[in-house]
This record gives structure tokens, sequence and C-alpha cells, in this order.
């Protein structure tokens, strides 16, 4: 399992930690509209940051940095999942002029945390990760960011996403 701190305090992630060369598991999470919304309903492949909370700065800053990045990159769908609800996300994306990203909630069932290995069982809250998989639904990238209030390595899943099919 992943070994990742949060504020330098160790946490404890609930579920199985997804590694490159696994099938991505299935999860269902809510859309901006309330709708369920599943990994099977993407095609091609899917770049999928995950963060603690949309209001925080680092947060903020990697969702920025993959809506940017999102329209550079051809058949790959960007996935935002944290456990901010429906509202605030479909907010702060419409105040922040997000248009490339899915933000995606995973408030109700923690289905998507669980499923991952993100979960931190102490906050209810999902660690700061990235996969990537592609269009077979295989994880070709997994980073587990070792201190949640750090950025992720933004240019391995960027070159992941590019070379996946």
């Amino acid at each position: 399992m992943a070994s990742i701190t949060f504020k330098e305090n160790p946490v404890t992630l609930v579920g199985d930690e997804v590694k490159v060369g696994d099938k991505a598991p299935n999860f269902t999470v809510l859309a901006n509209d309330l709708s369920e919304v599943s990994l099977e309903q993407y095609d091609g492949v899917k770049l999928i940051s995950v963060i603690p909370s949309i209001d925080t700065g680092v947060c903020d800053a990697q969702t920025r940095r993959f809506n940017e990045e999102a329209a550079q990159l051809d058949n790959v769908s960007v996935l935002t999942i944290s456990m901010d609800l429906p509202f605030a996300q479909r907010r702060w994306c419409g105040s922040n002029g997000i248009e490339n990203v899915d933000t995606l909630s995973d408030h109700r069932d923690a289905y998507f945390g669980e499923a991952f290995g993100v979960l931190i069982k102490e906050m209810r809250l999902l660690a700061r990760a990235v996969f990537v998989v592609n269009s077979q639904n295989e994880v070709v990238h997994a980073e587990y960011v070792s201190e949640a209030t750090n950025h992720p390595d933004y240019e391995a899943a960027i070159s992941a996403a590019k070379d996946a099919q």
C-alpha cells in the first residue's frame, strides 16, 4: 500500500493500491449536474487527477495545469476527482474558466477513493494522486504523491498520457 503523509503526519489509505499494468477499477462518481458518471463512459485515454479539495492552493494549481494541458492532448479525457460537493466544483470551474477538465465528486460513496486506494481514512478526503489509463482501461501511470500538500509530477503524467493509446 502507498504510504503518504498529510502536512507531514502519516495517514491511512483505504482500498488497494493501483499499479501500472493493473486493469483500472470501474467507479461511479457524480458530475456537476449530480448525474452518475463511471470510468466506462469515457473512451480513449483517461488522465485522472485526484485532489483533496478544489479550494486549496495546490489543488487549484493542479487542476488549472491539467486544464491547460488538456487542450493540447488529443483523444485524452482529463478527470479531476475530489470529495468536494458537485456544487462547489461547478462554482469553482465557472469562476476560474475551467472548460477542458471534467470535475467529478466522490463525496456520496467514496467509491472511487476505495477502488483506487486514495481514500484518507482519518479525514474522508482523497489523497493527491495521478493515474493515466489507456483505451483498454489498463493503468499505464500511477503516482501517489507521498506528501498530500505537494504537487504531482506533471511532466511524467502528461508524457504518459501522450504515449498511451
